[in-house]
């Protein structure tokens, strides 16, 4: 266990790392990671309790903690009423994460570690964390994959919660994967058309660039040849505040250009940085089934047939072999797919939690849909949904999400 103290201006941090079991279901076969959290306060705020964050992804570690200015821009908020534990979710930043050095230890091995990264075990890591900091609760915000977590959180141990706050991570419940990856292509196919009735020309212009994929002739700095299903992944782009102006001015440039070349690859979903997030994301919605590459068995005939048509979180099997990055990881994902995922949430437990809490929900929210999120927002009887179109699925990254959701919860107990 370590604990180092920095300053920077008027924020202090500390960083804390502690042993925890890999298996927290069998501790006693004696593997163990490095959970490692950094908790950050205000000159006179080390007094206030603690919100943890938990990070969107999966694979994903958590933002560090900056002055001039602030980041992230959430972070003032938080501060105002809360220490906040930016805590590193397993497998990823400094908690013992996993990279391509590992799979020297073959398929095998990494097939079974990856299900001890999932968001079961990462509320147990919490419950270690905030044991370690000696709080008898906390509250936690959960962005995307987060939130997602911290339904989980509901699940098991919600008697050690004050508050939760969900931004974008209000997770289908009980549903397959194959409902949710539906409802996802319905809302590209939506926000596809909204971009190119504002746009009319780049419908052409994006045709044009999937005929170059097609022939092999977008190639990447990096060597990758840019496949039509990689490049129709730049809706990811359509699904935060101000994306879409990434993707105009992508449409925008000359393809022979080097300029091209470095912001296409730039802006590509899915990234060797973090593999995680393409090795398992699909097993985020998997409360209780196999994916199976529930993202391509769920194309809509007209996606099928119209390439302008743009996807976004929806992962494909071939880039395993054509992204240079991913492709270390082709066993690995594959035999994942096929992995039965147990049950992550209790309904009547998350019902019957009775924590308080509010959660921004994003009427176009094309990763996390409303309608699923409007039905687990039913679940919870304490906390206050806030609907709002005003932001994308990034939102909090805005400065005015946080604070509005800090007073849908503590404004009203004053009041």
């Amino acid at each position: 266990m370590t604990v180092v103290v920095r300053h920077l201006q008027d924020l202090i941090v500390e960083e804390h790392t502690i042993p925890v079991p890999l298996d927290w279901k069998n501790p006693a076969d004696g593997r163990t990671i490095e959970l490692f959290a950094s908790v950050v306060s205000r000159d006179g705020g080390e007094g206030l309790p603690f919100l943890v964050f938990l990070q969107g992804g999966p694979g994903h570690e958590a933002p560090r903690a900056l002055r001039a200015p602030t980041s992230p821009s959430w972070l003032d908020a938080a501060l105002s009423e809360y220490r906040v534990v930016m805590l590193d979710q397993r497998g990823t930043g400094r908690s013992t994460p996993l990279g391509d050095q590992d799979l020297e230890r073959g398929t095998e091995a990494i097939v079974e570690y990856i299900p001890h990264l999932r968001a079961d075990s990462i509320v147990r890591d919490c419950e270690a964390m905030r044991e370690h900091l000696g709080a008898e609760k906390w509250s936690v915000l959960g962005q995307s994959f987060g939130g997602f977590t911290a339904l989980a959180y509901l699940s098991t141990d919600a008697a050690s919660l004050s508050e939760v706050y969900f931004t974008g991570g209000l997770s289908a419940v009980g549903r397959h994967p194959d409902d949710v990856y539906a409802l996802t292509y319905d809302k590209l196919r939506d926000a596809s058309e909204r971009y190119y009735r504002r746009f009319p020309a780049h419908r052409n212009a994006f045709r044009r660039l999937a005929d170059l994929a097609a022939a092999g002739d977008l190639v990447l700095p990096d060597g990758e040849v840019v496949s039509v299903s990689r490049l129709r992944s730049l809706g990811f782009l359509l699904g935060s505040n101000d994306g879409w102006q990434s993707l105009w001015q992508l449409l925008e440039t000359d393809p022979g250009t080097n300029a091209f070349r470095w912001d296409l690859a730039a802006h590509m979903p899915y990234d060797a940085r973090n593999p995680l997030y393409y090795v398992f994301h699909e097993s985020s919605y998997a409360d209780g089934f196999a994916t199976r590459w529930s993202a391509e068995r769920t194309e809509p005939q007209d996606f099928r047939d119209d390439v302008t048509l743009l996807t976004g979180e929806h992962v494909r099997r071939e880039w395993a072999d054509t992204v240079p990055g991913l492709r270390p990881w082709r066993e690995v994902t594959l035999q994942l797919a096929e992995y039965e995922w147990p049950k992550v949430y209790d309904a009547d437990a998350i019902a019957a939690s009775g924590v308080e809490g509010a959660a921004a929900v994003y009427v176009n929210d094309l990763y996390v849909p409303l309608e699923f999120s409007l039905e687990t927002a039913r679940l919870l009887p304490g906390v206050t949904p806030w609907v709002t179109s005003e932001h994308e699925h990034n939102g909090l990254r805005a400065g005015d999400v946080l604070p509005h959701l800090i007073d849908l919860v503590l404004g009203r107990r004053v009041r």
